[in-house]
């Protein structure tokens, strides 16, 4: 069973900066992909940061050059550093393990509660 953990969210002004991480159990985490995916109010889940096995990583335009996905398979995180935040970062993040079926899907079943992320203007 995987279980997913996001602690690290919170309260920012606008300009700065939070880190994210995201602890896995189970062996399932080190052999496949894993992605950031972040909800804001009345919108629809979207991945914005995704990152293989292997280290590869892709990012949604909407943050590119701003924030970067890094995993540490000995502990089973992986992490989304979030720098130059803007009010339209405001969502509830959530991490989960990604398969490959014609663009990155999420493993439905994987979901954790996710971590409030505000950015203030």
């Amino acid at each position: 069973q995987v279980q997913l953990v996001e602690p690290g969210g919170g309260l920012v002004q606008a300009g700065g900066s939070l880190r994210l991480s995201c602890a896995a159990s189970g062996s399932i985490f080190s052999r496949n992909a894993m992605g950031w995916f972040r909800q804001a109010p009345g919108k629809q889940r979207d991945l914005v940061a995704a990152i293989t096995s292997g280290g590869t990583t892709n990012y949604a335009d909407s943050v590119k050059g701003r924030f970067t996905i890094a995993r540490d398979n000995a502990k089973n995180t992986v992490y989304l550093q979030m720098n130059s935040l803007k009010p339209e970062d405001t969502a509830v993040y959530y991490c989960n393990v990604l398969m490959w079926s014609a663009t990155w899907r999420p493993r439905t079943e994987y979901w954790g509660q996710g971590t409030q992320v505000t950015v203030s203007s």
